[in-house]
Parts: structure tokens; C-alpha cells; sequence
């Protein structure tokens, strides 16, 4: 069996350990703004419910084991030229955590900067899927019509704006054609946007995206507005917050262990669908393993295998929105699905994905979940010199390669 200690503690240093604040013992920030700083990133991100009001997700009263396996697999990958452990990584990259799932057991599992199992960590982006798994549940329950129906149909309020004369199927897509930057600078139109959303509330923020690029679903073009405008959506169509409707439809369902709670924009007490929710890795790894088994848990289908298979499906994407086909920074490594990246290889393979290093990693097929927490050096992507994306793919297929192809 595992021990606690090895579970809490990485063997040796973690990455800039210091910087992030281990003298003060990773303290949480006092706002959220500070909460971003690299002396409050650490414990902010494990706290982000403490700092900003949010909505609570009761957990299942039936959570689904997780048991652990026997003994650890070690896990091996290939990097800048040198063969590598999951330990190596860890202190090598900004990770907080990382577990691996397979067959429903975890055959590894590690904490980073004094985490532990029991902190409800922040998803970042990770909650897009999170919110496109509520749509497709309200597409099956009939509380949305069609994915073909608009924004509008559900939300009156933005009735003859861009965004509520967009179809839902192409706000899943990340397809508006809006013509918006998402770039985590400073004054980027996801800054802008969010800034409006604190004064004003989403609705009017979202109305304020009044020109269009490209045509509806022709181009992805990533930006969180349109998560936003989808839990607009899910809420309108439900009649119930998206705490609410998440809770009684996927998080108890699906056998989460904790609460999980959702950040809530202060103006309109709604919550932020792009990247507000929080939970625990092992209930990460419950949500992976929902998804890894088309939508069931505990042999009771939570999510419509079919609805699950168009939200991670390449093959059910058009062309130009799978992997090899799709740009996106410049590259076509990946595609992207119902507000989920879809991965390149042999078979079907997904991933939720957040800035700053979250992600769940789902392939099916091996029946495997990898879930990585993570406080990068920078949200955009690598401009730290880091390389954490790109190790952390070779990581990725490391695991891969213990049990299967990529």
C-alpha cells in the first residue's frame, strides 16, 4: 500500500519552491487578483473558495471507491534528451499534483508544495467540460430542445445580440466567429470581458461582443466567453443555477467523495462556467473515469453514451475541428470537441484542460485517467521557457506507453 508520506511529499525539492512561498507556508491570498501572484499561486489555487464567493456541490451520498493498487507502478518517459520518472517530473515542473487511474484503481499518486488529498484544487479551464457535460445532460432530460437552437431561445436577455443569435452547437465548438482575443495578456478581450462581467454582470458582458470574424462554426477561435454564455444557457433552460442542476445531474451521480463548489461572480451571483469550479484530485479522477466509461459510473449511465461520444469524438467533428487539421497557436497537434481537446493517436483519447497546468487526460480504451494539477510559470502557454506543456506530453505518453500505443 502506498504510505501517507509518499502520497503528501515529493522526495526531493519541488520546483521553486521558495519563490512560491514554502517559507510563509504557502499562504493564501487575500483577493483574487493577488491569488495569481507566485507567492500566493501555491495556496490560492488550493483555496480559491475561501477567497471568493461560490456555491457548494454537495457530494454523492454512494462515492465510488477508488481503491489503490497493491503496489505503485513506476512510470517512465523520454525528455530533452534523458530517461525520466514521475518523481523526476515533479521536480522538474511546477506540478501540485498528479494522479494515474487505471482500471479503475490509482497505481500512482503525488502531492507537490505540501498539498494533500483532502484540498479542493481550482480547474481553471478544466470546468468548460464540466459545464458542456450539464448541456448535454439538459439535451437529454428535454430542458434544451436542440443543440441547433441559439443562445436566445434559453436566455431572453441577449435576444438580438451576437451571442444569443449563436447556435449552441457552435458555442460547444468555440465557433461564434465572434471576432475576440483570448491571449492572457493584459488587456486582451477576455480581460476586457471579464472586467465587464464584475461591474455589470455576463449578460451584459456578453452583449458588448457585437462583431463576428468569421462565419458561425467555421473556425475555432478559443475563447471563455462562450462557456460563459452556455452556462447562460443551462441555467435558463433548467431553471436552476448551475450548482443545482451540476450537483443533481453529474457530480452526485458520477460518485464524487467531496464537495465541490464553484466561484460566483459577485454582480450577478452567477457562476463562473469558464474556470470557477473546485474539487479534490481523487474526485478529478472520478469525473475522468465517468468519461473514460462513455458516461457511466458504477453501471449507471450519468451522461448519454452517444452525448459523450459527440462531445470526444473526433470522428464526429468536422474536419477542420479534429487533430492534424485544426490551428490553433499556430500548430495542429490537437482538435477540440463540446468544449473538450481531443488528442492525436491511435484511438480516441480527450483531455479537460486548464491554463497554469490543469488537466484530466481520458483514454478509454486503456480505460486510464491522468489528473495534473499545476501553478505554471504563465497562463499563455510557454513563454516562461519551462517547456511544461511539452513535458508534460511526454509524460503523458510515458503512462501511455505501459499499457498501450499512442
Amino acid at each position: 500500500m502506498f504510505l501517507l508520506a509518499q502520497l503528501c511529499q515529493p522526495a526531493h525539492a519541488a520546483p521553486d519552491e521558495d519563490a512560491l512561498g514554502k517559507a510563509a507556508g504557502y499562504p493564501v491570498a487575500r483577493s483574487v487578483p493577488q491569488a495569481y501572484e507566485q507567492g500566493f499561486i501555491v495556496g490560492s489555487f488550493s483555496a480559491m473558495d475561501s477567497i471568493a464567493p461560490a456555491c457548494t456541490l454537495p457530494p454523492s451520498a454512494q462515492p465510488l471507491p477508488l481503491k489503490k493498487a497493491e503496489s505503485e507502478t513506476v512510470f517512465r518517459y523520454r525528455f530533452d534528451g534523458r530517461n525520466l520518472t514521475l518523481d523526476d517530473y515533479l521536480q522538474r515542473q511546477r506540478a501540485t499534483a498528479v494522479l494515474v487511474l487505471k482500471d479503475g484503481e490509482i497505481v500512482a499518486e503525488r502531492y507537490n508544495y505540501e498539498r494533500t488529498p483532502a484540498m479542493r484544487m481550482l480547474s481553471n479551464s478544466m470546468a468548460k467540460t464540466i459545464v458542456a457535460l450539464g448541456i448535454m445532460k439538459a439535451l437529454e432530460d428535454g430542458a434544451i430542445h436542440s443543440l441547433d437552437d441559439t443562445a436566445a431561445t434559453y436566455v431572453p436577455e441577449l435576444k438580438d445580440s451576437l451571442y444569443g443569435n449563436t447556435r449552441i452547437v457552435n458555442l460547444l465548438r468555440m465557433a461564434s466567429g465572434a471576432r475576440y482575443v483570448e491571449d492572457y495578456s493584459a488587456n486582451d478581450d477576455r480581460a476586457r470581458f471579464n472586467a465587464a462581467a464584475r461591474r455589470t454582470g455576463y449578460v451584459q458582458a456578453a452583449r458588448l461582443i457585437t462583431e463576428r470574424a468569421d462565419g458561425e462554426g467555421q473556425r475555432f477561435n478559443y475563447a471563455g466567453v462562450q462557456t460563459d454564455v452556455l452556462g447562460l444557457v443551462l441555467r435558463g433552460a433548467t431553471g436552476k443555477t448551475m450548482c443545482e442542476y451540476v450537483t443533481e445531474k453529474i457530480w452526485q451521480p458520477l460518485g464524487a467523495e467531496g464537495a465541490g463548489t464553484w466561484l460566483l461572480n459577485p454582480v450577478d451571483k452567477v457562476e463562473l462556467a469558464q474556470g470557477g469550479f473546485n474539487a479534490t484530485v481523487r474526485d478529478y479522477a472520478r469525473l475522468g473515469w465517468m468519461m473514460a466509461n462513455d458516461g457511466e459510473a458504477a453501471g449507471r449511465a450519468v451522461v448519454s453514451r452517444e452525448h459523450l461520444l459527440d462531445m470526444t469524438d473526433a470522428k464526429r467533428q468536422p474536419e477542420d475541428f479534429r487533430p492534424g487539421r485544426m490551428q490553433y497557436h499556430g500548430s495542429t497537434y490537437v482538435g477540440y470537441g463540446f468544449q473538450t481537446w481531443l488528442l492525436p493517436g491511435s484511438h480516441r483519447r480527450f483531455a479537460l484542460q486548464g491554463v497554469y497546468g490543469q488537466a484530466i487526460f481520458v483514454d478509454p480504451q486503456l480505460k486510464l485517467v491522468v489528473v495534473h494539477m499545476a501553478v505554471g510559470k504563465d497562463a499563455s502557454g510557454d513563454a516562461s521557457g519551462n517547456h511544461l506543456g511539452a513535458e508534460r506530453d511526454a509524460l503523458l505518453r510515458g503512462i501511455v506507453a505501459k499499457y498501450g500505443n499512442w
